[in-house]
């Protein structure tokens, strides 16, 4: 089963990574139409495998990191493991790899060895740090680039340590740019025939989502810090208790938005008050504002609230935990969750394509696949080995 009209059909991607940041790319990959061939060590496979909620012995993240790829095993310490690489190679558009820098080479398959039989390779690179640079030899995470591309710091209350965002952020942007970097090496293989190296790392993954944090510093002297949940000077954009104990985000910072919502308060004498007429005004005074619109907030349920800010046109929300999204219209309207049919857990929901796509839509075609699942797929209808040969290698560990 392939997704033949996704704009990514007919290209084939061995995804050589583990954990979140190169299988994220490989799942963007594979959801847009490539054929994802993922290489898994035969006696633990990937990690993820092992990671996260568990239902009946299945985790449930590997379920959306694996979907739309083909799990073959393959032992990449040993020399023919090394060869069945290459051969699988020689026939792929990507090879997709999060390995510390030199571990390729190590195996005979660096680039420049592997592009030798296959000039069109694209070789997609994920690391804490890049290939090259003082600290490209370290060992990095997720969580050590999101530290050091900014991103930690200025994440949390003013009043306590740095925190984390609640996802692997740095591994799930590093997998993003991945393919994104991907596509734009196959698209420049269409001009010039060759292939090139895509090199990733996720502190710059991370880096470049930090606005004018560097500019600030080095220019205005500024210094960004942790505000909670307000950003400095810009109000009201915060989050409302309600009278049922929920939480609202209200975004009404523009003017004209403004005075929108002192007539959803029923207080239109607001947006004329000097304190907060005007954008500049409603920052110095922001605390302020903050406490006048949770005293009304708290005297009306979520529900009630929200259809009165989104009657006046006022962009307001609930803070949506999984509970929400699953009985929300709007996310069923579009299919923004999907499901997928697992051999043992049923339909498992998860999160559909994005972007969409009006004539080459991603898919989502099948749930993460077992390990070794497409061994004799691969290995038989790739590679032309026959079935003797395929039981020596499994039996030898190769496979």
């Amino acid at each position: 089963m392939t997704n033949d009209h996704g704009p990514l059909s007919g290209y084939r991607v061995i995804e050589a990574g583990t954990l979140i940041a190169g299988p994220f790319c490989g799942q963007l990959l594979g959801d847009f139409g490539a054929e994802v061939i993922k290489i898994e060590d035969p006696t633990h496979g990937d990690p993820m495998r092992g990671w996260g909620a568990e239902v009946g012995g299945d985790h449930l993240q590997w379920q959306i990191l694996g979907r739309n790829k083909k799990s073959v095993t393959c032992n990449l310490r040993t020399a023919e493991g090394q060869d069945l690489m290459r051969q699988l190679v020689g026939s792929a558009d990507v090879l997709l790899e999060n390995f510390r820098p030199g571990t390729l080479e190590r195996w005979g398959l660096g680039y420049e060895e592997l592009a030798k039989d296959n000039p069109g390779l694209v070789l997609t690179r994920i690391t804490g740090y890049g290939q090259t640079g003082p600290y490209a030899g370290r060992a990095g995470f997720g969580s050590v680039g999101e530290a050091m591309g900014g991103v930690r710091y200025i994440t949390g209350d003013p009043d306590r340590r740095p925190s984390r965002a609640g996802v692997s952020l740095g591994d799930s942007l590093a997998g993003m740019f991945s393919a994104y970097g991907t596509v734009l090496a196959l698209l420049g293989r269409e001009r010039t025939g060759r292939g090139q190296v895509v090199d990733t790392a996720i502190y710059e993954a991370v880096l470049a989502l930090m606005e004018s944090l560097v500019p600030e510093w080095q220019l205005a002297g500024q210094r960004r810090e942790r505000t909670g949940s307000i950003l400095p000077g810009v109000a009201p954009s915060n989050t409302y208790p309600t009278a049922d104990d929920s939480q609202i985000l209200i975004g009404a910072n523009r003017d004209t938005v403004f005075t929108r919502l002192c007539t959803a308060m029923d207080r239109p004498e607001l947006a004329k008050d000097a304190r907060y007429a005007s954008h500049a005004a409603r920052g110095v005074n922001q605390h302020e504002l903050d406490d006048l619109i949770s005293t009304w907030t708290r005297s009306l349920s979520a529900a009630d609230a929200l259809e009165r800010l989104h009657a006046d046109g006022v962009p307001a929300g609930l803070i949506y935990t999984a509970e929400d999204m699953l009985q929300d219209p709007h996310f069923a309207a579009r299919e923004a969750i999907t499901t997928l049919m697992h051999r043992s857990l049923g339909e498992v929901p998860m999160q559909n394509v994005t972007p969409r796509l009006s004539s080459t839509p991603g898919e989502l075609q099948w749930i993460a696949p077992d390990l070794g699942q497409h061994n004799d797929e691969v290995y038989g209808g790739v590679l032309g080995l026959n079935e003797s040969e395929r039981t020596r290698l499994a039996r030898e560990g190769v496979i």
